[in-house]
């Protein structure tokens, strides 16, 4: 069995060493002019990416069939998409508060600020003001002020006009709403990525000089990764513009996935030079020894970012594209220009040389095998609880998830107007503009309903008698256009909430009651009801499809249909009890961050799966089933755990340092992931890999003989040829010395 298997093993290298060697002779031959085109590529990327855009507003990724999405389009088309805030201010009286109300409506970019004046006239005595009916707006010497802008709530006019409002307000000023959400974000991701990716560095650094053997030896991994991150985020401008989410998160994630592939490299060429092989030949060398590995856990991360490209909530192909995209960047800048940099930079490596800081592995292999039932035991009596907890998570869906974390200003601002004023959700009814009589009564339908804060409409505004016309195009364009009339109805309700989602629901059958040929409702809530349905079915088959994508490359690498079963199981184990931590400890999730982490934690970590088994395999060609065991955890734990713990690093630190909690929440499911993978495959994997060892040494004897004989089939059929040309020139021969004989 061992001499097939190692036959096997040598005819599949034959077959691969001429196209490498072809591949590493061009390397190097032209690493001059690939140090060229990277250097080139890099400067333009860094031009390019002062022109990517960022989007926060969840719904633009909502498909078109979406019913929100068609309304939002509608509603962009007739009257434009504004952004909108509440602003309170405090501490003034009813006539101050009308001064702040008529200064903030006046500033450039604001259309409409909606206050107590509305409903009542604030100029007259005291004494015949009802306090209760305008309480909604003015109480106890504090007004809120609902403000729609010209222009969507990413804007640079809607920035500018916040940064106005709060000249104008002072330290009296409280601010919260999407504007203002998207104006912080704006302002604080590049600052926090910034330390993120500092601190991210630092960790990594202090890493690499524990786990190799050269103190320049980190430089050259975080170079190499630093172009390749550069020319990524650069050729993002193909794309025009990428969500916060995949702003804030591809650099980093790049840098700690991606890292794997410039290590494999580097391991194998100074084990040629330790070796005694002179420098471009141990290039080369260290390109055929590693290049399976490369590609092989490269593709395996590939796969499962270009499943999320086909969610049809289109946040999953903006962040699957440019994260798969990053990979294929890191695997060409490692196969490419890293080769060019050790021909350039080998002696800065070999003179900054140290001694290796890590013990050796082999104790921790026999302690794992002496263990393994008791693992095997307590996995399989967690994982059912576990897979049962992560399906009963609460979730969070639309742009509630990027609120800021407590002690920002935005949260503390946005928590002292809801104490104080309640909720203020707005929904805006496009409708068909056919009769202000139907307008009007629609309106005072809706206002009747408990949880309507207010409703206006230009119909129930208008007065009677008085022609549409009469009123300047400044107001009425804002309310109606040819076709459609907008009605603005306020909530007092979160914006998403199951008591959101049936307000919503009645305001929409009441609205369709009034219009049954045809209306439209948009706003925060309804667009993340949709998203709720979109991609809750996207999960369905995201995870499946990331399974067998993953499953199809391990068994294209290992040809074995059971080892791509072996080789998941504590990846998906490991998946199950990262996702079931939020439910125990009572914690909402972000459904965004569910699907993404669950394909990134998939592919990303099932690198070490892989790497422990090709080890496992390796060692059972010369060692029975426990001396294999130990040999391959001693083998794989530096690199698991140098891996592993640079994703732990990278995660927590996005959790710890960003104030956004949908970017936070997603660094805490990555970290921890990152942390539960690379126990499960150090303690779990081996006992599944000497349980199943019959079975997988089984196939691959009878996949060897069967090769061996299609060799020995294909050998004697050459050989049946070579004769037969052999023997043709021979008879003829004879033949023309029989006829000259004659």
């Amino acid at each position: 069995m061992i001499s097939t298997i190692c036959h096997r093993r040598r005819l599949q290298l034959e077959k691969e060493k001429h196209t490498v060697h072809r591949f590493s002779n061009f390397v190097i031959r032209k690493r001059k002019w690939i140090e060229k085109i990277f250097a080139v590529a890099v400067v333009l990327s860094i031009i390019a990416l002062c022109f990517v855009r960022v989007n926060y507003d969840l719904s633009k990724y909502l498909p078109d069939d979406a019913a929100s999405k068609a309304g939002l389009n509608v509603m962009d088309e007739e009257f434009g998409y504004p952004g909108t805030a509440r602003v309170m201010v405090g501490d003034v009286s009813l006539y101050e508060a009308k001064l702040y109300k008529d200064r903030i409506e006046a500033v450039d970019g604001v259309n409409m600020v909606t206050w107590a004046d509305t409903a009542a006239d604030v100029y007259q005595s005291e004494l015949f003001i009802n306090y209760e009916a305008i309480e909604d707006y003015y109480k106890d010497g504090y007004a809120v002020m609902d403000i729609i802008f010209d222009e969507d709530d990413s804007d640079a006019k809607t920035h500018n006009a916040l940064n106005e409002i709060e000249a104008i307000t002072g330290d009296k000023g409280y601010f919260m709403g999407p504007a203002v959400q998207n104006k912080s974000l704006d302002e604080t991701l590049t600052r926090e990525i910034a330390i993120a990716m500092v601190m991210g560095i630092f960790m990594i650094s202090v890493i690499l000089c524990l786990t190799t053997t050269s103190w320049f030896e980190p430089f050259l991994f975080l170079f190499i990764m630093g172009v390749a991150i550069i020319i990524n985020m650069g050729t993002n401008i193909f794309l025009g513009e990428i969500s916060f989410l995949t702003f804030s998160t591809a650099a980093i994630l790049q840098l700690a996935i991606a890292m794997d592939y410039s290590v494999f490299l580097l391991h194998s060429f100074t084990r040629e030079r330790q070796a005694g092989v002179e420098p471009e030949q141990a290039v080369a060398n260290a390109i055929h020894s590693s290049v399976t590995s490369i590609l092989s856990s490269g593709a395996t991360t590939i796969v499962g970012f270009l499943v999320l490209m086909l969610m049809r909530f289109k946040i999953g192909f903006d962040m699957g594209f440019v994260l798969a995209k990053g990979i294929v960047i890191s695997l060409l800048t490692v196969l490419l220009l890293m080769p060019a940099l050790l021909l350039r930079w080998g002696d800065k490596i070999e003179k900054t040389a140290h001694r290796s800081f890590m013990p050796s592995f082999k104790g921790l292999g026999k302690a794992v095998f002496k263990i393994r039932y008791g693992v095997l035991i307590l996995v399989a009596l967690l994982v059912v609880p576990a897979f049962t907890a992560q399906n009963m998570n609460q979730f969070l869906f639309g742009n509630g998830s990027l609120g800021s974390s407590p002690g920002t200003k935005v949260y503390e601002d946005e928590q002292a107007i809801n104490t104080r004023f309640g909720r203020s959700n707005l929904v805006l009814a496009l409708v068909p503009n056919t009769n202000n009589v139907t307008e009007r009564a629609l309106t005072e339908s809706l206002r009747d309903l408990d949880y309507v804060k207010s409703v206006t409409s230009l119909a129930d505004t208008l007065p009677e008698g008085v022609p549409e016309d009469f009123l300047p195009e400044s107001l009425t364009g804002q309310l109606h256009s040819d076709d459609y009339s907008r009605i603005m109805i306020y909530l007092k309700t979160k914006d998403e909430s199951a008591y959101a989602y049936q307000c919503t629901d009645e305001v929409r059958s009441i609205v369709e009651s009034y219009y049954p040929e045809g209306s439209y409702l948009v706003g925060t809530t309804p667009s993340t009801q949709d998203i709720q349905t979109i991609i809750t079915n996207d999960y369905n088959y995201v995870n499946i499809l990331s399974l067998l994508g993953v499953a199809v490359v391990v068994l294209l690498t290992f040809r074995s249909f059971i080892i791509p079963i072996v080789v998941m199981i504590p990846i998906e184990v490991a998946i199950f009890f990262n996702m079931a931590i939020p439910y125990l400890a009572g914690d909402k999730m972000i459904y965004m961050g569910y699907i993404i982490v669950s394909c990134l934690q998939l592919g990303a970590t099932v690198d070490y799966s892989i790497l422990t088994t090709n080890n496992y395999l390796e060692a059972r060609t010369h060692l029975p089933k426990k001396e294999a065991a130990i040999h391959a955890i001693s083998q794989s734990a530096l690199s698991i755990l140098t891996s592993g713990s640079i994703l732990t690093i990278v995660g927590y630190g996005l959790y710890y340092v960003s104030t956004v909690s949908a970017i936070a929440d997603m660094g805490h499911l990555v970290g921890r992931g990152a942390l539960l993978s690379t126990l499960l495959v150090i303690f779990l994997l081996p006992v599944l890999l000497v349980l199943s060892d019959k079975l997988v040494m089984n196939q691959m004897r009878r996949r060897a003989l069967r090769k061996a004989k299609r060799s020995i089939r294909w050998k004697t059929w050459l050989e049946k040829h070579k004769r037969k040309k052999t023997t043709a020139p021979d008879t003829a021969q004879q033949n023309s010395k029989g006829g000259l004989l004659s």
